[in-house]
């Protein structure tokens, strides 16, 4: 009996640490600013543990009955958790309102279960062995927890389908309790009817999650969906309707394209025009493959080294057809070598020098993506310029993040680079900006690959003048200790979005 009591702690603490990771990463998708996202829901979680622990001393009769109960319905409302909030998140008025509200009610119900637990078991060991054992395997089963959630089950199974067999965990530890326990309570069919009921909804769940998945993403993104993905590092969305491919990462547009063309070529050429003999270029992040499409129209490209975080991501755009047409094959091109691995980490390791570095790294909305925008990764990347290369970055909005790029641009030049920043107009973002960073003055070329449908010389030199509504404006440097862009781009984008 104290051994499958004590197995249950480990479960119940397991179940518990688990939906607490899936609200902090739904959170952290669908909110942005994952330290923020996880402080919060881990906060509210521990207060709620608290009020959960107090409200067990009002438990006074029929313990074991209760804390079956509390199983039942932590299985309930932990197994449903992440479908609801993808479900919900496009129909509330306030989201975290849900959020924190889901958060508590399984943090208050967590707290019930270990004090109703060591009150079944104090007849059966003594105080010392009892809150030790009962402890230690309740932190063995959130060490199990906090190894498998990013290791396997995000990656293998997704958020959906996590919830819904957690839920089940939970729900089969009502069951084992009513087998152990049958002579002691007064009547189980009820408890035993809802735990067969509740099987057989999170199972159905657990084997329709995808399914559940569309219909949530169905009401988020305007056009059918053609393909959707979770990974280790983010939700991967690909829409259509025939004429327009888009590509969203956590519900954030990466490219249209209708226009991708025009981010791209602003991207790549004004700094492959002005390094005619590039031959060893760089590529940190795109691995949706553009940029490389765009510096294989170059005949001196001799090798294109990727670093791209995603393997799903490299690997979609290096095999799925309808993307293979877009980039037009150009992560199978013998120039090419793809990696995948953290660029902040390859880079610290490196020792090669390239004429050209390409950083096309999404926008920084999280302080995991803010450490690549800070003056030490910048300073990091100058070790792998030529003296004569140049880098150049994808800077976020000049118009709807002004301060944001213009962080950018002076933790660019703080690094030790001379900085030449210019913006670019693409219709499915807006007004777009880019930086180049070169250790002597830039000066503009005229070697433009061929037939671009977009870039021009003259149209570079206008890209080159900022209208009163996008001048400099005096920011602090993004360093890593301090994160100063991530909070500024929080507060321009959300501020934007509110209208």
């Amino acid at each position: 009996m104290i051994y499958p009591l004590l197995l249950t702690a480990f479960v119940i603490s397991t179940c518990g640490l688990v939906y607490e990771l899936i609200a902090g990463t739904i959170a952290s998708y669908l909110l942005g600013d994952s330290v923020t996202q996880f402080s919060t829901v881990i906060g509210v979680y521990l207060f709620s543990m608290g009020v959960g622990s107090y409200l067990s001393r009002f438990v006074v009769k029929n313990v074991i009955a209760t804390f079956i109960r509390v199983e039942l319905l932590v299985g309930l409302v932990g197994g449903i958790s992440a479908s609801l909030l993808f479900l919900l998140f496009e129909h509330v008025e306030n989201f975290r309102i849900l959020l924190y509200s889901l958060v508590s009610i399984i943090g208050i119900l967590i707290g019930l279960e270990v004090p109703l637990l060591m009150r079944i078991l104090q007849d059966k060991l003594e105080f010392k062995d009892l809150v030790s054992q009962v402890f230690t395997f309740d932190y063995v089963g959130a060490l199990l927890a906090s190894l498998l959630f990013p290791l396997v089950l995000v990656p293998y199974l997704g958020l959906v389908r996590v919830s819904f067999l957690f839920g089940l965990f939970n729900v089969l530890v009502a069951f084992w309790s009513i087998r152990l326990f049958k002579n002691e309570l007064k009547s189980s069919t009820f408890l035993n009817t809802m735990a067969v009921v509740l099987v057989l909804a999170l199972t159905g769940g657990f084997a329709f999650s995808e399914k559940i998945m569309t219909v949530a993403e169905t009401s988020t993104f305007p056009d059918p969906i053609i393909f959707s993905t979770s990974t280790p590092y983010q939700r991967i969305v690909i829409t259509g309707n025939g004429k327009d491919i888009r590509l969203f990462l956590n519900g954030n547009l990466q490219f249209s394209t209708r226009d991708e063309y025009r981010y791209h070529e602003a991207l790549v050429h004004p700094g492959m025009a002005a390094l005619p003999q590039a031959s060893d270029i760089l590529v940190l992040g795109g691995g949706d493959g553009m940029a490389v499409r765009e510096l294989l129209k170059y005949p001196q490209v001799k090798s294109i080294q990727l670093v791209d975080l995603d393997q799903k991501m490299t690997q979609l755009f290096t095999e799925q057809e309808i993307l293979t047409r877009i980039n037009k094959n150009s992560l199978k091109d013998t120039r090419v070598k793809v990696l995948n691995g953290d660029a902040f980490v390859w880079l610290r390791k490196n020792d090669r020098k390239f004429d050209f570095i390409v950083v096309d790294f999404p926008d920084p909305s999280n302080f995991s993506l803010g450490k690549l925008y800070s003056d030490t990764f910048y300073k990091t990347l100058k070790k792998s310029l030529k003296p004569n290369g140049l880098v150049v970055i994808q800077s976020t909005s000049p118009y709807f993040a002004k301060n944001s790029y213009w962080c950018v641009v002076n933790t660019l030049k703080a690094s030790g680079f001379y900085t030449t920043p210019y913006h670019a107009y693409v219709p499915a973002f807006g007004d777009w900006g880019y930086v180049i960073g070169s250790q002597t003055p830039f000066c503009p070329g005229k070697n433009y690959a061929p037939a671009l449908t977009y870039l021009s010389p003259e149209s570079f030199n206008a890209m080159l003048e900022f209208p009163k509504d996008m001048l400099p404006t005096k920011t602090a440097v993004n360093r890593l200790n301090n994160q100063e862009l991530v909070h500024l781009f929080e507060a321009e984008w959300s501020e934007y979005e509110a209208h």
